[in-house]
């Protein structure tokens, strides 16, 4: 059974992204006008009006939306065909459904679980999967599956093949909440849906084992976090939210990871929530958050 969120019930929001040229908001506003759908919200970006590209994010009401649905792809599809633009239409009322992979640090996954507890994540969550068992009681609490894939040793293969059999098919996004695993790029092609990664915002510098402490033995004045896409180039996939913290000389190792930590849960929870609510828009090796 679908679960809807009744207060979007009836709303769409369609992402159209190509190159940039005259008539492209007229042919948007003027399909939405056909389909008797009024504009709720409507953000839009040419990074170059000659020959750049252009984002859009354009939220309407509909009613009986779902009667309507594949009407307006088809209308869709056909009034774009012309510009060359991709494009992706979603039930805003339909929560996405996320899947979480965790390790032993639980401060990333416990504040994701309790933001949609609270109702503040427009997602479902079928699953939490750990290399590890320490949170299994935690996930659990909140009545959310709790799955064990141990990942030992150099060779990942048949954990990964786990992790994928588990998520096919149930799941439209992942997210590495300090899950201390490197995936292959095999994982990557096979899961074939986004997967969104947290980390502190020392890379390059200070990598491995221990960051803050290294950190506070450079004398660093910021510390940070990143949230990106995950792509087969390790941590360098698009950024889709950073965020930074001031610190000082007495601040100890300890003081530093815990306002990281800190950090790490805000710019997470914020990547994820534009993420399910269509907001980011990928375009090589950037996005565009609206």
């Amino acid at each position: 059974m679908t679960v809807h969120n009744e207060a979007l019930r009836d709303h769409a929001c369609l992402i159209v992204h190509g190159p940039d040229q005259p008539g492209l908001v007229a042919a948007v506003t003027g399909l939405i006008t056909r389909h008797k759908a009024n504009i709720v919200s409507l953000d839009q970006y040419s990074d170059n009006p000659e020959g750049g590209a252009f984002f859009q994010r354009v939220v309407f009401h509909r009613p009986n939306l779902t009667a309507a649905f594949e009407e307006l792809e088809n209308d869709i599809a056909t009034t774009l065909e012309p510009y060359g633009m991709t494009w992706r239409l979603t039930d805003q009322s339909v929560p996405k459904r996320m899947a979480v992979l965790a390790s032993t640090s639980d401060h990333c996954l416990l504040d994701l679980l309790w933001r949609h507890r609270r109702g503040e994540l427009p997602v479902s969550i079928p699953m939490v999967i750990s290399n590890h068992t320490n949170m299994a009681e935690d996930v659990r609490s909140f009545g959310i599956p709790f799955f064990h894939v141990p990942s030992q040793g150099p060779d990942k293969s048949a954990a990964e093949a786990e992790i994928v059999k588990l998520l096919a098919g149930n799941v439209d996004f992942v997210v590495l909440a300090r899950y201390m695993q490197i995936l292959s790029e095999n994982f990557i092609d096979d899961v074939a849906v986004p997967v969104i990664n947290i980390h502190h915002s020392f890379l390059p510098a200070f990598i491995g084992a221990g960051p803050y402490r290294k950190a506070k033995e450079r004398g660093v004045k910021l510390i940070g976090a990143t949230s990106h896409y995950v792509t087969k180039d390790l941590d360098e996939g698009p950024i889709i939210e950073q965020d930074v913290v001031r610190v000082t000389h007495a601040d100890s190792a300890a003081d530093l990871q815990r306002r990281g930590a800190d950090v790490e849960r805000a710019v997470l929870s914020r990547a994820v929530l534009w993420h399910a609510q269509d907001r980011v828009i990928r375009h090589g090796n950037h996005t565009v958050v609206f």
